[in-house]
């Protein structure tokens, strides 16, 4: 597990380290690593054509000073300063001594095969500003196109949300300093990191990280494993309320997530028992939740429509004193609030699992904080919510928020999210916790997707048929 710090922690763990160390430290222990990093995706240092985009502050500063390590070096350096009455002095000066060049003014002559973007930093507001946007657009252009190193965060994009508000640097690294930031994890900012790097310049970061971003080694420490004594009824069995006349292939795909994971057997009920039956004959079938039989976890939802039936089914599910995925469906039928107060009392773990329209319709529009709007949700739902997308959030009611960083596009098309819902309830059902579930979920199903695109076009049905080789890659 990767911790990511909000910028308010990061610069008090910054004000508390400066008390203790020489002027500039910190600083030069910025600029160290970040040269480091510059000096490797260079084919040679010695002679390269370097490029610093400086900006006001600090970032500005640590661009400066790198910039000074590589001309020491041997490097073509050329300080591009934006604000030049702003520009940060002692850096600019060691630059100079160091044998670098400055210019204030942008021109199509000046060589770069690697740009270090030290325009704005972590406390910046907004989309970049001209001449900054005509400059990264005009190299951006060019051929070859020079490497873009962004400094801390790529300018442009707000820090603490990963919201992309107007015209931002597309790095190819990004070198990051002490921790990392929401923007290199989540939201529309996240891609346009690229690779992120993390130099440890010494601050002492509070226990509790904003955000978590989950790796394999979480995962292969919370999946339920087989032993001697693993039966099919003691490894779980998860019950999919889900599908209908009119939707089959819903119950088909959920329950395909669920057969990819832990437990030990899979009951549907619902009216789309003979498809399920057709492409998954180890199924237990029913007509209805009353007469599905004994289960560890429900999923209900997916494809299940909206009519009495649909709505029998979601309150048997939720009268039930078991761990409950709503998913599709079922959200659209809590839009009317007449089930709010029955969640909010129900004692056992429950998960929502709404993509941003229908976060919308429950919710209101996430807005630019997702992870904020995830826990909103969570608060007033008492639930675990699973906020779909590229970079998907999941959420608990007492803050505790993971960042998915397996999301891939192949998932944006129909009938992915009932495979990752019929995963996650079997998760459930294994007796994994809501907020463990759901992370493993999200992550394997993402995995999932990128396996499939590997191979071709992706339909839902791809993203099933790889779950296993995800699920591989932690249980292997």
């Amino acid at each position: 597990m990767r911790g990511v710090w909000r910028v308010a922690d990061v610069r008090a763990a910054e004000e508390t380290l400066l008390r203790e160390l020489p002027d500039g430290t910190l600083m030069q222990r910025a600029a160290a690593g970040l040269a480091r990093r510059c000096a490797l995706l260079l084919d040679r240092v010695y002679g390269a054509p370097v490029l610093l985009l400086v900006g006001a502050g600090n970032n500005g500063g640590d661009a400066l000073y790198a910039g000074a390590l590589l001309a020491r070096r041997g490097a073509r350096v050329t300080a591009l300063l934006l604000s030049p009455d702003r520009a940060h002095r002692e850096g600019l000066a060691d630059l100079r001594r160091s044998g670098g060049r400055v210019r204030t003014a942008w021109s199509e002559t000046i060589d770069a095969e690697l740009v270090v973007d030290g325009i704005v930093g972590i406390g910046a507001t907004g989309g970049l500003r001209e001449p900054a946007v005509s400059i990264v657009e005009a190299l951006r252009a060019r051929t070859p196109r020079p490497i873009m190193v962004a400094v801390d965060v790529p300018s442009g994009v707000d820090v603490d949300t990963g919201a992309v508000e107007g015209a931002a640097v597309r790095a190819d690294v990004t070198v990051t300093f002490g921790c990392l930031k929401p923007a290199h994890v989540a939201g529309p900012a996240a891609p346009l990191a690229g690779q992120v790097d993390l130099v440890d310049i010494g601050i002492s970061l509070p226990a509790a990280p904003a955000l978590r971003v989950p790796d394999a080694a979480d995962l292969a420490g919370w999946w339920p494993r087989l032993h001697a004594g693993s039966e099919k009824y003691n490894r779980g069995v998860v019950g999919i309320a889900t599908g209908s006349h009119t939707y089959p292939g819903a119950a088909v795909l959920s329950t395909a997530g669920a057969l990819a994971g832990p437990t030990g057997m899979v009951r549907y009920a619902g009216t789309a028992r003979a498809e399920v039956l057709q492409r998954h004959p180890s199924v237990v079938a029913a007509d209805s939740v009353a007469d599905a039989g004994r289960v560890q976890a429900w999923l209900c939802g997916s494809g299940i429509g909206t009519d009495a039936d649909a709505r029998a089914a979601l309150s048997a599910v939720l009268a039930t004193d078991l761990p409950v995925v709503l998913d599709a469906d079922a959200l659209g039928m809590l839009v009317d609030g007449s089930s709010a107060d029955r969640l909010r009392d129900r004692a056992a773990p429950l998960v929502l699992t709404p993509h941003d329209r229908e976060f919308a319709r429950l919710a209101g529009e996430p807005g630019p904080d997702r992870a904020a709007a995830a826990h909103r949700l969570a608060t007033s739902m008492n639930a675990v919510v699973l906020l779909k997308g590229d970079r998907t959030i999941v959420a608990a009611p007492d803050g505790e928020t993971w960042v998915n960083p397996t999301g891939s596009p192949a998932l944006s098309t129909g009938g992915t999210g009932d495979v990752l819902a019929g995963l996650l309830a079997s998760l459930l059902a294994a007796g994994l916790p809501a907020v463990r579930a759901a992370v493993t979920a999200a992550y394997l199903h993402g995995l999932a997707g990128r396996i499939a695109a590997e191979r071709g076009p992706v339909t839902a049905p791809d993203v099933a048929a790889a779950l296993p080789e995800a699920v591989a890659t932690i249980t292997n």
